[in-house]
This record gives structure tokens, sequence and C-alpha cells, in this order.
């Protein structure tokens, strides 16, 4: 049977080619179509590697539709979300004249829980400090909003921690019993996903739905979860699905929940009428107090364990491991008595259940005191840590290996699913391709759901459009001169483009260091072509992570055009800034885990005892994938044009540097400055060409014009 419906839709001669300006079919696209299509029809598992430029939303949107299933598109972010909602699913109905009969779900905690603002709003401290600067904001959009998505908040500062107290939540939610369930916004999603075909949701969200199936079924009370049932399920940025089921499937306990839990639980009261409404006391409220106090007592000492050290990285390196022996002396007895306490809690609050939400702070104090305990006295396949960042302490319990759950639950349960992204092989054409995504994901040979590969190369021109440079004259990346050496060579890449760069780190204190050193490089650039009498040289704005949000900082990097943008991992994908704003990627190292991280080290040991070598097997394959997602951030259009430069010696003088270099796209490759700003003056001057070109045939078209 042929699957070419979808193809044909994208094809040369398919609607998108007759109504769409500009519209280009793509050999790859409509190969990843039929593809998708197939999977979806014959319950096939589809390991999909789309370069930059295939198309590929489209490629698996298409045949989702055509299928008739109900099928579930799990994206890596909420920002991937919102476009295929807002963007080319509207683009699909207006070509393919369909009704994709699509719900956009995100997770429990994007959406205002009624409730719990009502609570907060007449709570004593409701108009002080953050409370009182942030209810009113919330207050009259809540009056307007058809949604209640914190998305449409835009005059809400990100991560305002107001909001953490009036969104909904897994354990905050009373279901049909609240007073509010009708009008819940929360309510209305679950009616339409149930109501849709197609759900377009976050890897976030599948999995913690996962995990509450899972979880109910083990129980005995069924399998009720985030999502209604679905047929088949498309992953897009699949390289992140083990990350983020890890988070899912283990188990933590934060000095932040019990906090959440605690003034959830005195606002209960006090609505209730357990409690003294304007001075907040009672018998239920003293015991919170005690909680509170024994839980401080016990993070604070989990907080010593952390170090000095902890914190100061954003790749896991702020986590350390908590064996099961550290819980003697002191940190045992801190346990034992916020265990007692929250068992107090929650026998006060079922005892004295006379509202839903008293009752709910009962089971929230009991599940806290049995995922304490899980961490405690942990499972098999189970490494615990504890991690500290700033006052932040949390202590947990991570699977070591997924790949029986995803099999069993997933890729068994579901049979057809797609798993796509720019990033899913290794080591390029001669190389291992797929073989690091099956192990981690537990595809072996064995698997009874028949499986298909693609890689599908990218459209883009990359011995044209880009450099990849790979100075061998720098220090090791261990070596204590390599930050001022490293800086030195991005200010020198930097003047040669202009600005308009990235500068991708592996740490915080990495980012911070360079930050800082090219700060004054850039200042001294400037002044000395002032002083020189040449062309006045404006000074390259620097930009730092954390400086602002990240969609801040982004919209000042594209208006620039100019800018340099240090930053970390979070801005090593998932991030698209095209044209010429963006023309130099620096990397400053080889992006490998961070080897103490308590999940890397216990996954390395398990391949290790298994017989392999978890560098080459673990530790190099992921660190290319990461690399490749640098990389990417470069050509996102046809008519881009760049350099990435690569500043860690050991891709060039290392043996597994190979495998690192064959994974990146094949553009001209050299480790000679010299090099670069030959190809970036050629391109700039044939940049200046087609703008010239472009100028020249627009004056031609307006004096054609009647």
């Amino acid at each position: 049977m042929p699957f070419d419906r979808a193809a044909s839709l994208l094809g040369p001669s398919g609607p998108f080619a007759r109504g769409l300006p500009g519209y280009e079919d793509r050999e790859g696209q409509l190969a990843m179509a039929s593809a998708v299509e197939r999977a979806i029809a014959e319950d096939r598992v589809l390991l999909c590697e789309a370069g930059t430029g295939t198309g590929k939303t489209l490629a698996y949107l298409v045949p989702a539709i055509l299928s008739g299933r109900k099928v579930v598109v799990s994206t890596a972010t909420k920002a991937l979300e919102d476009q295929i909602y807002t963007k080319d699913l509207p683009l699909v109905a207006e070509h393919l004249r369909l009704d994709p009969r699509a719900a956009l779900v995100k997770g429990l905690g994007n959406y205002l829980c009624l409730r719990r603002f009502n609570e907060l709003r007449h709570s004593p401290g409701a108009g002080a400090g953050a409370a009182g600067r942030s209810l009113p904001l919330i207050e009259a959009w809540a009056q307007e909003t058809e949604m209640g998505d914190v998305a449409e908040l835009a005059y809400l500062a990100e991560g305002d921690p107001v909001w953490r107290e009036v969104a909904s939540s897994s354990e905050t939610r009373l279901g049909a019993s609240c007073d509010y369930y009708e009008d819940c916004f929360v309510t209305r999603m679950k009616r339409d996903s149930e109501a849709a075909r197609l759900l377009i949701v976050n890897h976030h969200l599948f999995f913690a739905d996962l995990a509450l199936k899972i979880a109910g079924a083990r129980r005995g009370f069924g399998g009720a979860g985030a999502l209604p049932p679905y047929d088949a399920v498309i992953f897009d940025e699949a390289h992140q699905l083990e990350d983020i089921a890890t988070s899912f499937f283990g188990v933590r306990v934060s000095r932040a929940r019990v906090d959440s839990m605690l003034r959830d639980a005195d606002r209960a009261f006090i609505a209730s009428g357990l409690a003294d409404r304007i001075l907040g006391r009672g018998e239920g409220t003293a015991i919170t107090a005690v909680v509170r106090e024994s839980a401080d007592a016990l993070f604070d000492r989990l907080a010593a364990l952390g170090g000095p050290a902890a914190g100061s990285g954003d790749r896991g390196d702020a986590r350390v491991p908590l064996p099961r022996d550290a819980w003697s002396g002191e940190l045992l007895e801190a346990y034992h008595r916020l265990d007692n306490h929250l068992e107090a809690l929650a026998g006060y609050a079922s005892a004295n259940a006379i509202a839903e939400a008293v009752q709910l702070v009962g089971n929230r104090a009991a599940q806290l005191r049995e995922d304490a305990a899980r961490i405690v006295d942990p499972a098999t396949n189970q490494v615990t840590w504890v991690e500290v960042r700033g006052r932040g302490v949390s202590f947990g319990a991570s699977p070591v290996d997924l790949g029986n759950m995803l099999r069993e639950h997933v890729f068994e349960r579901i049979g057809a699913v797609v798993l796509t992204s720019a990033t899913l092989t290794t080591g390029g054409s001669g190389g291992s391709g797929f073989r690091f995504l099956r192990s981690r994901m537990g595809l072996d040979e064995d698997v009874p759901v028949p499986i298909d590969e693609l890689t599908v190369p990218s459209p883009f021109d990359y011995p044209n459009a880009a450099l990849l440079y790979t100075p061998r004259d720098l220090p090791e990346a261990t070596d204590a001169a390599f930050v001022e050496r490293a800086a030195d060579r991005m200010a020198e890449l930097i003047g040669i483009t202009g600005g308009g760069a990235f500068v991708l780190c592996t740490s915080i204190r990495a980012m911070n260091a360079l930050a800082a050193a090219l700060r004054v490089r850039l200042a001294r650039a400037s002044a000395e072509a002032r002083a020189g009498g040449g062309a006045p040289r404006q000074q390259a704005p620097l930009l730092v992570q954390g400086d602002a949000p990240k969609g801040t900082l982004l919209r000042r990097f594209r208006a620039e055009r100019h800018a340099v943008l240090v930053a970390t991992m979070s801005f090593w994908e998932g991030v698209d800034v095209p044209g010429e704003a963006l023309r130099l990627v620096i990397i400053e190292k080889l992006p490998f885990a961070v080897p103490t991280d308590p999940v890397v080290a216990a996954r390395c040991a398990a391949i290790e005892q298994s017989g392999g070598n978890p560098f080459i097997a673990y530790s190099v394959p992921q660190a290319a994938i990461t690399l490749k997602q640098g990389f990417g951030r470069l050509i996102r259009t046809r008519t881009d044009r760049g350099i990435v430069a690569i500043l860690d010696r050991r891709v060039r003088t290392r043996g597994y540097g190979r495998v690192l270099l064959d994974s990146l796209p094949d553009a001209r490759r050299t480790e000679r400055i010299e090099d670069v700003r030959a190809f970036w003056a050629a391109a700039s001057a044939g940049a200046g060409a087609e703008r010239a070109e472009r100028t020249e045939a627009e004056e031609r078209r307006r004096g054609e014009a009647p």
C-alpha cells in the first residue's frame, strides 16, 4: 500500500505549492511525510533525523491529521507548542481545507486556579509585598481571560512567585467536588482535549501523564491522567526524551514544595473557619508552623551535604550523591522529626475535613511522607541525590535506566510512535547512526514493534553557507590560562564579523568569567578604533544570560544586530535567530555531561558493569548530539551565512574528536584564523551583492507598476 497522501499534498503540485507564495517542496520533507503516514497507519516506530530546514513540522502534522486517529504531538517546550498551534496548524487548515480538530494542552501549572486565587485574595497577606503588587494584575486579567493561560499575562514578570500561589497543579486540584469546577480553566482544557483529534502537548506534560497512569494502575484505581486515551504519539525534539522522562519517573522533595503546601494549608484552614481570619491562628496553623520548622532543619542539613561548590554549574553539577548510609545520626533524626510532624498535619486535616481544600492538605502531607520515604529507602535502579541552588534545596531519587519502562509503556503499548529531531544520530554517515538513541530508549533488536529509521539531510548548502573553525593553538580547556586566551580569540572573531555572536558556555562559572573578560576586550577594541582615527566603531552590546528573561534577551539580540550574547545550555537549542543578526556561534568547550552528576555517574557505572566503555558508549554520543544542537543555531534559512568556532582543542587532538566532527554538518573547515577572515570577507561581499540585486529588482518592479 503506497503511503503518499501527505506527500502529494506537500509536493510540487499540491495545495501548498499552488497557494503559498515562496513555498518550496523538499524531497526530504516528502520522504518523511510518507514514513510518518506509514508509521501511524501500521503501528510502527519511526526514528527520523530531519536536518534543519527540512520542514519536519508539516511533514508530521499533515499525515497525523489525515490519519483520522487520535494523535498526540509532543514537543520540547511550551514555545514550540504555541508555534505549532498558532502558526503551523492554521496554515494547514487554510491551504488543505482540513479541520485539524486540535487542542493545545499545557501542564496544570500554566492555568489559573480560581479556588487558590480567591483563597489568596482573602488571606491576611493579600495586600502586602509581592502579592500586593501582582494580585491586581492577575485579578484584572482573570475577569476577561477565556483560557486562563499564563502565556496571556505578558505584563506579569516571568517567574513571578505569586503565580505559583494561584496556579493549578496535580497536588492542589480538587476535581468535580470543587465549587469552581464548571468555571475551571483546566476543566475546559480537558473537555477540549477529549473532543479533539490532535493534541499538542510538551514532553513534560506527556511524561507527567504517563507517570500518573502507571502509578494509578499499580495502585488499582485505573489509569486516570492528564490526557485522554490516544492512538499514536509524535515526539518532536526527541533527543530530550530521556532527560525529561527521568524527572517524572523519579521522585523529588524540595523546600519549595513543602513551603507551598504549608502556605496552602494555612489558607485552607482560614477559609474553612479552622483558623482566625484576622490573625491566622488556630490548631492547624500551629501544626504547620512546627512542620515548617522541622522542614527547615532537614533542608539546612541537606544543604550542608551539597558543599560549597553546589550550584556552581547549570548542567546538573548542583547535584551530589546522597548514598543510603548518609541517613544516620542527626540527618536521620531530622528526617524522622519532619515525618512525624507531617503525619500530625495529615491526621489533623483528615479529622477536620469540613472542606475539600482541607482534605487536600492531608493528602499532600501524606504524599510528601511517602515520597521522602522512597528517597531514604530507594528501590533498585534508582540513584539518590541532593541538589542545592542558592536557598533552594531538594533531595530525590532518579531512575538509572529508563529503557524497559519506555519500551513497555510507550513503544509496545502505543505502537505508532514517531521520534524526530534535527539531532538524533551520531558519527555521520559512517558512524553509529541511531544506535545511541536506541540504546537509551530500550529499542534493542528484539522489540516486538517494527522499527523504521530515516535520515533526512538538511537542504541547506553548508559548504558555502558556513565555516567551522577549530583552532589547535589554544591551551587545553582545563588549563588555568584557557579563559583569558579563549576570550582573546573570541574578541578577535567578534571583530571579524562585527558582532552578531552567540558565545555558548558549558557552565555558569565559565559564562560569568568569559562575559567579564569579553566586556574588557570589546571596550578596549572600540576605544582603540576611535583613537586610531579610522571609521568610528560602535562597541558591540554585550548581553549575558540572567540579566533579563530569555525572551527579552533574544528580542534585544535580534534588534541590535551587532550584539554578543554569552549564555549557557538553555541557549544551545530551541533558539531561532534567522538572518544576519546571528552570524557567529562560538562554543567554549565540548559539552560533555558532568561526570560527577549522580545520574550520569550511575548510568556510566551501569554501562561499565555490562562490559561497555561508558565514555564511548554514553558521554561521546551525548556530547555529539548537544554539539550538533549548538552548531544548529547558526544556519536557519537558505540565505544565512556564518561561522561556528569550537575553541576546545580536544575536538582536533583526541581520538573521539573525529566522532564529534563527523556528526556535524558538512561546512568548510579550518584551523587558521586567516581562513576565517577570508571566508567572512567573501560572504559579506556576496551578501552585499545579493542585497543590491534585490533592491534593483524591487526598483524595477516599482517602475513597471501602473
